[in-house]
Order: C-alpha cells, then structure tokens, then sequence
C-alpha cells in the first residue's frame, strides 16, 4: 500500500506557512480538520518545527468561566510580547455537525490582536473534552511559532480527561457555587490537575471550596482523614495543614505541589499570579524531565492513533470489511454467527493473521 504522508502537500501552502502568513495557517488547520488529501503530507513536512509552544489546557465544567479566562490570560501574556494561539472547542451543532462558536463570540475582544491565533472547532460528536483533531491543529499552531498554544474544553465534566494528554500544563477551572469539589473526586479531575484556578471567586464559596481542594489534595497523600471538614472539624482549622503537607510532600519527592489559585476573570483579578504559576510549572517540567515524559508520551499515543485511523481506512474504505459486514448481517441477526467471528473473518481477509481474534 502507498504510504499516507506521498500524498502531495501544496508546496505554496507550506511555503507561506513558513513565512508566516496566518491565511496559511489557516488553511492548513482546515486542510488537517477536514482530513482531506495530503494533510498528514503537511503534519510530516511541519513536524520539524513542532515541540516549542508551551501547551495550556484549560478545562473545567460549563459555566466556569474558561473562556472569559482563557481571553484575559491571553491578553496578559500579550503583554510580554508573547505569541498566543488558542483552540477553543465547541460543540457540535446537531444540524450541521460544526462548531456553534460560543467561545469564539465570547472571544471578541482579543480576535483583532495580531498576536493572537483563535481557531474554534467542533467536537463532531467526539468525547474526551477535545475535537477528534485538536492535537494535530495545536502542532499546526506550534509550528507555525507561536510561544503558548492555549486548549480550552468544550466543558463537558466527567470526559474531559482527555486533556491531560494533550498539553503540557493543565490547568482546571471550578467555580465556587456549583459543588465542583465532589464532581472534581468523581471525574477525575484531582488527577488531571497541574493548577487549580477558583474562578467568580468575589462570589460566596470561594474560600471553602479552595479549602476543600487543599484538603483533598492532601488526603491523596494518605496522611489526614478523610472527614476532615465534617462532623465538627473545621476545614479552615486544617487548611494551612493541608497546603503545607502537600508542599512539603513535594518538595521531598521532587515533584510539583499543586496550588489552588482564585480569580475573578472579568477583571482580571489573579491573572498575574496565574501566568507566574504556569512559568512555574513550565520550569519544573523542564528541569525535572517530566516536560520530555510528557511529550514523549504524547507521541507514542499520536503514532498509535495514525496507525489505527489507516487501519479503519483499510479495512472500511478500501478494504472488504463493509462488503463482508453486508453479507453477514442476516446471518448476524439469526445468531447463526457472532460478531466475533465476522470480525475474524474481515481481519483474516486482509491478510493480518488472526492474532488477538477467537482461538480455534
């Protein structure tokens, strides 16, 4: 078979591309989104420009203020000459499958900066928090030079782990009303945090559910009991333990102690301490290693996610999968055969052995 990355890549594209002309970059972004011809020609051609942009992921449940925050970081780090690009993910209208634009409405204001890169897409039905090809668009944004390449989620709760292997730093934005510390435990979220950020935190709640979060960070490290802040015991009493041991924990082990941090977006309050927080983090990735884990990792996971997509290619589109499925739905249906067996018979056609299939 013919490899996927000859098919040819505009060479005029790829030429403005490197000169930096944003209509390339945007082309190139539909070209990938879309995956039409020759799109993983340009991924190959770009690839080695890729790997300087710091990765932000900002995540967190609707209504948590991503995008208003996501604007304000933005035009702060603007102001240190920064190149920002941003993919903010939407959902999907059910109507014509693209993304409704929400974030980028919201986005208006910093749209007409010339150092900043907005692209919104639509999730298309996809589960993770992320659209099928947002890592692919952020390299595109990576190596076109931009200094930070901000994800923003589309918001979904409990599937929107997915970012934690996309960007670098993650960063998950709560509110105080909402009840997000539970939802943080059941979602995973404790897990997926670099940075916690209390957004709207002038409204009432802020206070307890920083100190709720602290608390619970520590808890992860097995030494406070797990009705700290109930039954009478006060979560303020145990708070300053709370942040300490976890500071000391990680300070020990060499790791990162996670802050909780507050905010009030719309006025940018705590935005400064946000952007000192996420240098921070950038340095400790780097000087412990774990910036090179990540990536790595990162990469395996895209080589894995190539091969299955031509294999699905392979056996749906050119190959005889959708040919055989036809032949033996009746049969499927009779229970005269089993999907496993079906599915046997389409890998044993394309000559791949029946390695992880059914035993005979």
């Amino acid at each position: 078979m013919t490899s996927e990355i000859t098919a040819a890549a505009p060479a005029d594209l790829l030429e403005r591309f490197r000169d930096g002309k944003r209509t390339a970059l945007a082309r190139a972004i539909s070209i990938v989104e879309d995956a039409r011809p020759g799109f993983e020609r340009i991924l190959h051609e770009l690839f080695g420009d890729m790997g300087r942009a710091h990765r932000i992921g900002i995540t967190g449940p609707p209504g948590a203020g991503k995008s208003t925050l996501t604007s304000k970081l933005a035009l702060h780090l603007r102001q240190a000459e920064e190149r920002i690009g941003i993919v903010a993910v939407d959902p999907s209208s059910p109507f014509t499958g693209g993304a409704l634009l929400g974030d980028r409405i919201r986005m208006n204001n910093i749209s007409t900066d010339p150092g900043i890169f907005i692209r919104s897409m639509a999730t298309r039905g996809h589960l993770g928090g992320l659209a099928t090809t947002t890592k692919e668009v952020a390299d595109l944004i990576d190596a076109f030079g931009y200094d930070r390449v901000i994800l923003e989620t589309v918001g979904v709760g409990q599937s929107e782990l997915e970012i934690a292997g996309t960007a670098d730093t993650s960063v998950v934005v709560l509110v105080p009303e909402s009840g997000d510390s539970i939802q943080a435990m059941k979602a995973g979220l404790m897990e997926v945090a670099d940075i916690f950020v209390i957004n709207k935190a002038d409204r009432p709640g802020a206070d307890r559910l920083a100190q709720e979060i602290e608390v619970m960070l520590h808890m992860r490290l097995g030494d406070m009991p797990q009705n700290a802040g109930h039954h009478g015991v006060s979560l303020k009493s145990v708070q300053k333990a709370a942040r300490e041991g976890v500071q000391a924990a990680a300070e020990q082990g060499g790791g990162w102690a996670i802050p909780v941090l507050k905010t009030v977006a719309q006025t940018g309050e705590g935005l400064e301490e946000l952007a000192r927080t996420l240098d921070r983090h950038r340095v400790y990735l780097e000087e412990t290693g774990e910036l090179s884990r990540r990536r790595q990792a990162r990469l395996a996971e895209r080589v894995r996610a190539v091969v299955e997509r031509r294999l699905r290619r392979l056996v749906w589109l050119r190959g005889p999968g959708e040919g055989i499925l036809a032949d033996e739905l009746a049969a499927l249906e009779a229970g005269q055969v089993s999907p496993y067996a079906v599915a046997d018979r389409i890998v044993n056609e394309l000559g791949l052995g029946p390695a992880g299939g059914m035993q005979s």
